[in-house]
């Protein structure tokens, strides 16, 4: 998920550079988004890794 927002990212940036302002700001909104959603999922997988802790193998 995080190459699919380093991806819109650059794609905003040449988009910017290139003089595209309307294709620019979405492909960040979409960028911001997808970054967004992935430190959500990040976060619930370091709580949930937390909270199980280590047990023995069986």
């Amino acid at each position: 998920m995080l190459v699919w927002t380093l991806t819109f990212l650059i794609v905003a940036l040449i988009a910017g550079a290139l003089g595209f302002t309307g294709i620019a700001g979405a492909a960040a909104g979409i960028a911001q988004i997808i970054f967004f959603i992935f430190l959500v999922l990040l976060l619930i997988s370091v709580v949930a890794g937390a909270t199980r802790g280590r047990r023995p193998p069986v």
